[in-house]
């Protein structure tokens, strides 16, 4: 049961950040909307990764992390209807 939660929980949870994403392209351009755009980025080793090269091998790391306004607000949405959908198992 507790699997079957988490798995919902995720579900919701990648919703609101596609659809977020989807809203935050979608409002680019409009000129009322373009505050929904607006993004924040973190990460390290970015555009250049941290390399760590062993002569044979080479390695490089980065990450990169960006959420926009829009993004937030669905996440926020949709884990306040994942709280009531829960409630009914």
């Amino acid at each position: 049961m507790k699997l079957k939660k988490t798995l919902i929980f995720i579900l919701f949870l990648l919703a609101g950040i596609l659809l977020g994403a989807v809203i935050a392209l979608a409002c680019k351009n409009i000129s009322f909307l373009s505050w929904l755009s607006y993004t924040a980025s973190l990460g390290f080793g970015m555009p250049n990764g941290v390399s760590v090269d062993l002569i044979i091998m080479k390695f490089a790391f980065g990450f990169s992390f960006e959420i926009s306004v829009a993004q937030i607000i669905c996440i926020l949405i949709s884990l306040a209807i994942y709280k009531g959908f829960s409630k009914g198992f």
